[in-house]
């Protein structure tokens, strides 16, 4: 006779990683924050804490299993639009304000302020990546309204506050808010992208035209970025050409402004999070700067967002590192945990040094946000800040796509923390812009409006590569491709990025790293076996030793 067998669990699963700090864990982070501003140190390990604990990781888990709903209409049938999230979410947006993430880097006037909030960024990305959005570009939305003074004043205690107010009421009463974007056209792209784009949006002066002035907006936007936020900045064609506005969701009447939610995408990641198509119907907005100065007032708020990008990214790659050690050393095969088969530790060492140098490059770029006066501030905000959002993003798909098979089937089951980072990862690469058109051929046009600053860039590694010649090829490649005509580099643009941000990777990492790290990177990354394929390079001498030093217990 058959008997069931009665399931009571099993020791050949591997426990998951929870309970951890994601701060102490982390060396090269540590290395970076106490090179720069030691004095955050404290703040960081407890913000580290928190989002390592089960109650978080829980949380995160179901911000994203339950995702937001949109209702159009109420019972009566009046127009709302409204976004409902689970509670989740707003305890979630409750962790990324209290860090600072939205405002820290502007609101605190302490040193290191950016780099505070650079280390707080992408130690929550490696959690949770939907609340990220809102909270990237309520940051880069500052220094955009900051050019409108009378605004501004009124709204910088609700920009710089560090609650969430998760209400859903005007802008008089709220004690914090957000303020998300609106750039992209009906082709899907982002509007300041193509000067011969029909943007979807027209304003019309309600009365006198100019800088804090009430327009009137029509139109339609395909996607809408976070359209639960208390105001969106919106790139609009008035009668100066393509302008800024501030289009808050309620008017200073208490209506509702007519900014009506068609739908809410069905995203294959980042479902936290909202993503919209909207239509715009004699909406209220207010310029902000001048008349036909939006694109470049815009342009501020990108570059902020394509740095936030980086770290977002680096931090996935940092998670998608720390989920494979965790289960490469509690998983047995053939005998011995996976993590000391040759093969994988190799593999673990490469992941190690992805994760690494993106952490340290966006770091160091984001830096150049407080104060960019010389020529080398200017070429890294200029050049290396879309390159970087370029390859980093690219390469956290790849790890995090590496990562996620190591667990077998376990990695491809939705209660695997590998499967959402697995569709979140691609995320951060389409953002305001398909990867290439709108980062690679940004480097490019930087690079021939601006060659002397290129020069500049290639200058400041020079020194640094001089101490390891193996990137002397590279930096000189680079010299000669900047001198090529545009249209001769355009076929090349994403291999001209690629180069461009591992040469500069890998200064950094001399600047900052330890002997092991830098010697592998360069080793690794200047081995012609060295590819799309992670573990490859033979050339990366004591791999234990560099799987070792990547985390502490």
């Amino acid at each position: 006779m058959w008997t069931p067998v009665v399931y009571t669990g099993t020791d050949t699963q591997t426990p998951g990683l929870v309970g951890y700090n994601l701060y102490s864990s982390d060396p090269a982070l540590q290395n970076m924050v106490q090179l720069s501003s030691a004095g955050w140190h404290q703040e960081l390990l407890a913000q580290g804490e928190v989002l390592g604990s089960e109650t978080t990781l829980k949380l995160a888990e179901q911000a994203n299993r339950h995702p937001p709903e949109l209702y159009t209409r109420s019972v009566a049938g009046e127009r709302i639009d409204v976004v409902r999230f689970p509670p989740a979410w707003h305890d979630m947006m409750a962790i990324t304000r209290r860090h600072g993430i939205a405002n820290r880097s502007f609101a605190d006037t302490r040193p290191g302020s950016w780099l505070a909030c650079a280390a707080s960024q992408y130690m929550h990305s490696q959690i949770e990546t939907g609340t990220i959005f809102p909270s990237n570009m309520t940051q880069a939305c500052i220094p955009v309204l900051q050019h409108e003074s009378p605004l501004f004043d009124q709204l910088a205690p609700k920009l710089y506050s560090m609650e969430h107010d998760a209400r859903d009421i005007p802008l008089a009463y709220k004690t914090a808010i957000t303020v998300g974007m609106g750039l992209t056209v009906m082709q899907g792209k982002s509007a300041y992208s193509a000067k011969n784009n029909q943007n979807g949006i027209a304003a019309c002066a309600v009365g006198m035209t100019g800088r804090g002035r009430e327009y009137r907006l029509t139109g339609h936007k395909w996607v809408f970025s976070a359209p639960m936020c208390d105001a969106h900045l919106v790139l609009a064609q008035s009668a100066g050409g393509y302008s800024c506005f501030f289009v808050p969701r309620w008017c200073q009447d208490g209506r509702k402004n007519t900014v009506f939610i068609q739908r809410l995408y069905d995203r294959v990641g980042n479902r936290s999070n909202s993503s919209s198509e909207v239509v715009f119907d004699d909406a209220l907005g207010i310029l902000v700067g001048e008349e036909g100065k939006g694109v470049a007032m815009m342009i501020a708020m990108v570059n902020c967002i394509r740095v936030n990008c980086t770290l977002a990214s680096a931090g996935m790659l940092r998670q998608a590192f720390s989920q494979a050690l965790y289960y490469a050393r509690h998983h047995n095969v053939f005998g011995k945990p996976l993590a000391e088969q040759p093969v994988m530790t190799r593999l673990l060492a490469d992941m190690s040094l992805e994760a690494e140098a993106a952490m340290t490059i966006g770091v160091a770029l984001s830096r150049q946000f407080t104060g960019v006066a010389d020529e080398l501030g200017q070429a890294w905000y200029r050049i290396m800040t879309p390159a970087a959002k370029f390859w980093i993003c690219n390469r956290a798909v790849d790890v995090c796509a590496e990562a996620s098979t190591m667990f077998g089937g376990n990695g491809y089951a939705e209660d695997s923390p590998m499967s959402r980072l697995y569709r979140d990862a691609p995320v951060y690469s389409i953002w305001e812009g398909a990867e290439n058109d709108a980062c690679c051929m940004d480097v490019l046009r930087a690079v021939q409006h601006s060659p002397v600053q290129a020069a500049s860039m290639l200058d400041g590694m020079q020194e640094l590569a001089n101490q390891e010649p193996r990137l002397l090829p590279l930096l000189s490649w680079l010299r000669s491709a900047i001198k090529r005509s545009h249209a001769d580099l355009q076929s090349e643009a994403r291999l001209f990025t690629q180069k461009l941000v591992v040469l500069t990777q890998a200064c950094v990492l001399i600047k900052y790293a330890s002997h092991a790290v830098r010697e592998a990177f360069i080793a690794s990354r200047t081995d012609p076996d060295w590819g799309i394929s992670l573990g490859v390079s033979s050339r990366m001498g004591n791999v234990q030793r560099i799987v070792t030093q990547s985390w502490r217990d």
